[in-house]
């Protein structure tokens, strides 16, 4: 059949999507993911996201303390005040957002951020008496706590926060704690987890799918069953993802690199997978650090995986 000039074949339900840049790198020690946000901007998301149908709009940048103007503090959680304000300023854009009836795309920064990004969400659903999954995917699990952390580095806490287990000020943006209930927080593709990180895993109660489940059971079975622990009971869920997830092979400029992570395919699999499910409330993407990148790659995927997140399809 010969199409008409009229006929559409996009199959993407168009959505509002208001773009938030959060350029914090005080959560960690090695510097340059504050310009994550940049490069992203720079591989084209906007254009990319109205070529396949949404609507655009830029946010700007939540505006953040460099180190070169703060005191880390206290050396088990460092620039823990800092980034506590930012993540309480990111949580009331996304909140806003929301209001506006705008899908909140976060661009990170380090991983921190999602602090408040998942405050801003779970505060708009609580006040609707109804609760939010949350899909982390990442190659750690982020839930060291200032008494574990080994580094006291912030971006290795925020989903400790998120559950309850701490830092409290962290945790606490709103008001209230946890953000997520257990049974809705879905950890996907961790490799990198310390000891005593384990142990507060076990402690919220969290549920988990490493790299060997994705090895052993494929993507397709890991994503659906994750998606189904987020969803149940909820009014859809957050994806957080954090570009270290994907192999360095894939995503070199990353803040914390691990060998063995998932493939090109596999990460788009995982969004499309998420676009097909249609109950994503919200997406942020961190950790791009284009400092070590090589030809903004890792930025330019990360655009990619964002337009698969929201709908694209090969055909």
């Amino acid at each position: 059949m010969t199409p008409t000039p009229n006929t559409s074949f996009s199959s993407v339900t168009p959505k509002q999507i208001r773009v938030i840049g959060v350029p914090l790198d005080l959560g960690q020690s090695r510097r340059g993911v504050d310009m994550g946000p940049s490069a992203v901007r720079v591989a084209g998301l906007e254009a990319r996201l109205e070529a396949i149908g949404h609507i655009v709009e830029d946010g700007g940048n939540v505006s953040v303390a460099i180190p070169e103007q703060k005191k880390a503090g206290a050396a088990h959680a460092k620039y823990l005040k800092e980034i506590t304000a930012t993540c309480t300023k990111s949580a009331e854009l996304v909140l806003k957002s929301l209001e506006a009836h705008a899908v909140p795309l976060v661009l990170g920064g380090d991983h921190s951020v999602a602090a408040g990004t998942v405050a801003g969400v779970a505060e708009f659903y609580r006040r609707q008496n109804q609760k939010i999954g949350l899909i982390w995917i990442d190659a750690h699990s982020d839930m060291n706590t200032p008494e574990t952390s080994p580094s006291g580095n912030v971006h290795g806490m925020p989903l400790a926060a998120i559950m309850g287990l701490g830092p409290a000020e962290l945790g606490n943006i709103f008001n209230f704690s946890p953000k997520i209930h257990s049974e809705n927080c879905v950890l996907v593709g961790v490799r990198d987890v310390d000891a005593h990180e384990k142990e507060n895993i076990r402690k919220a109660g969290v549920e988990v799918f490493t790299m060997r489940d994705i090895d052993e059971r494929g993507m397709r079975t890991v994503m659906e069953e994750a998606l189904r622990m987020a969803g149940r009971g909820t009014a859809g869920y957050h994806v957080s993802l954090d570009m270290d997830w994907i192999d360095p092979e894939d995503a070199p400029g990353v803040g914390t690199p691990v060998w063995g992570g998932a493939t090109y395919r596999e990460a788009h699999l995982a969004m499309e997978i998420i676009a097909d499910h249609g109950r994503m409330l919200s997406l942020e993407i961190v950790e791009v650090n284009p400092v070590i990148d090589e030809h903004n790659q890792t930025a330019d995927l990360a655009v990619e995986l964002a337009l698969s997140a929201f709908g694209k399809k090969i055909l």
